[in-house]
């Protein structure tokens, strides 16, 4: 018996369903090539994506995500870093 899942974008899925089911959850998203977020009570905590030897892929996805480029070639002081305060 084979069962077919479809994964959509940003499909959640309990640790509980996962568990029992890993292997048919890796096979949907190798074939939709969507991710797959697992959750723990409800709070997302691992997030399973497709395999990409495409290294350019990852600088597709940065692409226009900086939001300021000034100097920087200065040097960054712990205060500089947001998540730090």
């Amino acid at each position: 018996m084979t069962i077919v899942m479809m994964i959509k974008t940003n499909q959640t899925v309990s640790k509980s369903a996962f568990k029992s089911k890993a292997l048919e959850y890796f096979r949907a998203v190798e074939k939709s090539h969507k991710p797959l977020i697992i959750t723990d009570h409800g709070k997302p905590v691992l997030k399973v994506v497709p395999f990409s030897e495409d290294s350019a892929e990852i600088l597709r996805e940065l692409r226009g995500s900086v939001l300021e480029y000034v100097d920087p070639t200065e040097p960054v002081a712990d205060s500089d870093w947001e998540a730090l305060e």
